[in-house]
């Protein structure tokens, strides 16, 4: 069998590395307070950045950004498929993404996919990773799975931790063996954050809301974004809570943000009465579905904002705890702001990935309702449709 390339084609594309490279300084130039009045010499990635944005503008003969704060300026006001590149493939970003969100200059969840996923990641970037392995590795070394289940639950329901709750999650034992990554993970709380000396909890993800100079708060959410304004949830004010503290961003992004539709679907299968087990087999996969006749679905949860990446890192859900069925779950909003969701993602998945299907958690929750039915065929199972070639018997 030959070798599958290392970079598919559309990611090798020069106009789809400039987008990367850029992405990659925005989220390096995150921590600058005030990009607007950035000064040479810029940071080594940053000015790379420019000058590969540079050079692509007079290729096609459009006007280049004067500089790094204009060029900052392109990534929050300019669509990427307005920007003078004309070798990005067709409809590989949607029509309004962005590397910086438009109403609150913060990093889109695109931008962080962009430069958090990309090939080659370095060791930094594979930050949220690295905690989740060597959390994995501290509790397999301690033999206890509870203890993952714990941390794994911990970072999805507990994004923000007052002096009070820090002090008490300290003296949990199940989080014992974790604990010197839980003092690593958790930074203190930014002043940006802050609004007439509280903070406020986004009501529907418990991250940090965002204040807005206009007035208003944003949550850094997709999700919370396009189901309208974030609710608010917890008022915490500063005087009180005493050190405030956060998941780091890598985190929140990609652990707490995909954990909120892990616990959403536990809470509605469990409702339907199907036997739930979350992160089974320190985190195999997100969640074990028993059925009344030990029939098993086994699922992982994906909230990616860019459909092509999630594809490419498709992979079939690993065999042991064993399931009959698996498949991979992303959430339903994802469909609806990008209707070629589906598809993307099944055009840009590697062939040894071929067999494994993307559901929305809906149409999860509507076949786990089907064969509670006792009904049989596609709209009641969650592997491949049968083929000639599989002869797969779809229960």
């Amino acid at each position: 069998m030959p070798d599958r390339p290392l970079v598919p084609d559309w990611l090798a594309n020069p106009d789809v590395v400039l987008v990367r490279d850029v992405a990659t300084a925005v989220i390096r130039l995150d921590g600058v307070e005030n990009l607007d009045s950035f000064t040479l010499p810029y940071p080594a990635e940053a000015q790379r950045a420019l000058d590969a944005t540079v050079l692509a503008c007079l290729r096609t003969a459009a006007r280049p950004p004067s500089g790094l704060p204009e060029l900052i300026r392109w990534c929050r006001t300019r669509p990427l498929g307005s920007w003078p590149l004309d070798r990005i493939p067709e409809r590989l970003f949607a029509a309004e993404d962005r590397l910086i969100d438009a109403e609150s200059g913060e990093p889109t969840q695109l931008c962080h996919e962009l430069a958090v996923r990309g090939v080659g990641d370095s060791t930094g970037r594979q930050y949220d990773r690295l905690v989740i392995h060597e959390a994995m590795r501290a509790c397999r070394d301690a033999s206890s799975p509870e203890s993952y289940t714990a941390f794994r639950r911990l970072l999805v329901t507990r994004p923000v931790l007052t002096e009070a709750e820090w002090s008490e999650l300290s003296n949990d034992l199940f989080l014992d063996p974790v604990w010197f990554l839980i003092e690593e993970i958790y930074a203190p709380a930014p002043a940006g954050c802050r609004k007439d000396g509280a903070y406020l909890c986004c009501g529907r993800c418990l991250t940090l809301l965002t204040p807005l100079a206009e007035g208003g708060w944003w949550c850094e959410r997709d999700e919370c974004r396009y189901r309208a304004a974030a609710p608010h949830g917890r008022l915490l004010e500063a005087a009180d809570v005493g050190e405030l503290r956060q998941l780091r961003r890598p985190l929140r992004q990609f652990v707490t943000g995909p954990g909120r539709a892990e616990v959403d679907l536990e809470r509605t299968l469990r409702e339907l009465g199907l036997a739930v087990e979350m992160w089974p087999g320190y985190d195999a996969y997100d969640l074990r579905i028993t059925f009344p006749d030990s029939h098993v679905w086994a699922v992982d949860v994906k909230d990616w904002a860019h459909p092509g990446f999630l594809g490419r890192a498709a992979e079939a859900v690993r065999p042991d705890p064993p399931y009959d069925e698996a498949c991979w779950v992303v959430p339903r909003f994802r469909v609806q702001t990008r209707r070629d969701y589906l598809d993307v993602f099944a055009q840009k998945r590697p062939a040894h990935a071929a067999g494994l299907r993307l559901l929305t958690d809906d149409q999860l929750i509507k076949a786990a309702r089907a064969r509670l039915c006792g009904e049989r065929g596609l709209d009641a199972c969650i592997a491949p449709p049968a083929t000639p070639e599989n002869g797969a018997d779809h229960a």
